[in-house]
């Protein structure tokens, strides 16, 4: 609960559709709950209660537009952690919860205390907005991952390229948070990505053998969970390297580094929480491949 909350839940229209979509939710949720309870006062059309109906309703879209505003304003202030992130939805239903007993207490339709009150709007609140709060954070989740980055294999796709000793090619594509195609590449290209901030920089090389890099909105954590498995391997907190493209590896001081194949790349360090799984591919996966102490 205490790890920095992804960014991209964090981001303006992340937040405009979660607002829009609590909204639509929460109205469709009234509007099923109201004729099942003996307590809800809403009412529309010529009911006595419209005008108190319509207050609640537009406080609490303002209320919700204002949170998730200060919300947006305060990125750059500290860093939003899957804690703080609870604790501020919650805060947001307490906030609505207050309004409904306000408004209860003013029209004075239910003989209950203030308190029996505000903690059944308060549960009504934690249904009609945290089930939408938690489908969107959900759906901005699989989009981030499955729209970012993608390993796709093309041993069956019609291509004029052969593979090598009869491997099947296994192509990088990467996608932009839209869906659109930013780029694709043979693995066999590409040598390491390296993480800067909240993007990623591509490392390859062209069909011409020069080294290039490509820049993407991306978290390298999505990229460690798109290609478990493959041949690409977080060896660092900063970059993901592509092992077959390894040349030596070797232990400098306590820790050990990688030499790729290609001259214009610097050695990449392997931090200690990252060692075993490095060690791991030469000793299991290329037994052929000594590591050089």
């Amino acid at each position: 609960m205490n790890k920095k909350l992804p960014s991209y839940l964090l981001g303006k229209y992340q937040l405009i559709g979660t607002v829009t979509f609590s909204v639509l939710f929460a109205i469709v949720y009234l509007n099923i709950y109201i004729p099942f309870s003996e307590t809800a006062w809403f009412g529309l059309g010529k009911s006595a209660t419209f005008t108190s109906t319509l207050i609640f309703i537009a406080s609490s879209i303002l209320a919700l537009i204002g949170s998730r505003v200060a919300m947006y304003r305060s990125k750059p202030l500290f860093d939003m952690t899957y804690l703080g992130y609870t604790m501020w939805c919650i805060a947001e239903i307490a906030v609505i919860a207050g309004i409904y007993t306000w408004i209860t207490v003013g029209i004075d339709i239910l003989n209950e205390t203030n308190i029996m009150v505000f903690g059944r709007a308060f549960l009504r609140g934690c249904i009609a907005l945290g089930i939408p709060y938690l489908i969107s954070g959900m759906y901005f989740s699989i989009n981030d991952k499955n729209k970012t980055i993608r390993l796709m294999s093309y041993e069956n796709v019609v291509t004029d390229e052969v593979p090598a000793n009869g491997v099947p090619m296994h192509k990088v594509t990467l996608f932009d948070n839209s869906g659109a195609l930013k780029l694709s590449l043979n693995l066999d290209s590409l040598y390491y990505i390296e993480s800067d901030d909240n993007y990623i920089k591509v490392w390859y090389t062209d069909s011409k053998g020069e080294l290039k890099q490509y820049m993407l909105r991306c978290r390298l954590k999505t990229v460690e969970e798109s290609f478990k498995g493959s041949a690409l391997v977080r060896c660092n907190r900063k970059y993901i390297v592509n092992i077959e493209k390894v040349k030596v590896l070797r232990k400098e001081s306590d820790a050990y580094v990688l030499d790729l194949d290609n001259e214009a790349i610097p050695t990449l360090p392997v931090t200690k929480t990252y060692t075993d799984i490095v060690l791991a591919y030469f000793t299991e996966k290329q037994p052929l491949l000594d590591p050089i102490d």
